[in-house]
């Protein structure tokens, strides 16, 4: 159950995806000034060497946020430089992307003083590691399951909320926990804004998701699907994000800033969205 490392697989097409939307998402929300409760319910660890043997197993960063950095020149839209300016901090002075960040880390480079971020990781080698990061930093990390754990911390105190939800999706049961969860937490929270990834497999198995989402009563979720060109025979071929209470112009704005760096020099995906469950 916890054998995934999300090391082997850290800045493929998925996490570009993935981070673009969180941060995407945040951004938006802090054009206001009161304050945003964050909660990653599956941390991972806060930055990520695209040169370590995991990494390099894979090499999957390589056909993703490698070929962004490439062409990081031509990237012209606004909702870009949050992501490119932190990647220039944590690689200036060298020739290559070599450092990625996690989840957790995206949320604190842009935490402003009125925020908070609480990061839940079950795993035990990842949560210490987490727990190093966070020390010099307002985060607060728990080791124990974020599905639960996120139900225990709603509603927050802050007035707004901001969720990512991205389980690594190892047991087929996830599908209906992370459905059933986000329905009790829109429940306890329903002004709450709340991002769940999952990945397209060429089993279907993740259909059931938006499936179950979409019959939940949850209301105003936008889905959005960023699909290989070529996809593998077995495995992953896309990406895919529910997002429930986006901002207003969010789906615009995502889908500008994909658009942007799909093609032949690029990711090699196509990016289509729309609402899975209108307001």
């Amino acid at each position: 159950m916890l054998s995934y490392l999300h090391e082997y697989h850290a800045g493929n097409f998925a996490d570009v995806h993935k981070h673009a939307a969180q941060v995407l998402a945040l951004t938006m929300m802090q054009a206001k000034p009161s304050a945003i409760a964050g909660f990653d319910t599956h941390a991972g660890i806060a930055h990520y060497d695209l040169e370590a043997d995991r990494a390099r197993k894979t090499a999957e960063a390589d056909a993703g946020i490698r070929r962004l950095w490439a062409r990081r020149d031509q990237l012209s839209g606004a909702d870009w430089q949050p992501i490119l300016q932190e990647l220039e901090r944590l690689n200036r002075g060298l020739e290559q992307l070599r450092y990625y960040p996690g989840s957790p880390a995206w949320f604190s480079c842009l935490q402003r003083e009125q925020d908070s971020l609480t990061a839940f990781e079950l795993h035990s080698g990842e949560s210490s590691r987490l727990q190093q990061w966070a020390r010099e930093r307002p985060v607060s990390v728990l080791a124990e399951d974020g599905l639960n754990g996120l139900l225990g911390h709603l509603p927050p105190r802050a007035p707004r909320l901001l969720v990512l939800v991205d389980p690594s999706y190892e047991l087929k049961e996830d599908y209906r926990r992370v459905a059933d969860t986000l329905a009790r937490a829109w429940q306890k929270c329903r002004h709450g804004v709340f991002l769940v990834w999952y990945p397209q497999l060429t089993s279907g198995v993740h259909s059931q998701l938006a499936e179950r989402l979409a019959r939940s009563g949850v209301r105003k979720i936008w889905h959005s699907e960023a699909l290989l060109n070529q996809p593998p025979e077995r495995g992953m071929t896309g990406s895919g994000m529910l997002v429930v209470n986006p901002p207003w112009g969010f789906g615009d704005r995502l889908g500008t800033m994909l658009a942007e760096v799909a093609g032949p020099d690029g990711l090699d995906i196509r990016h289509q969205q729309d609402w899975l469950v209108p307001e």
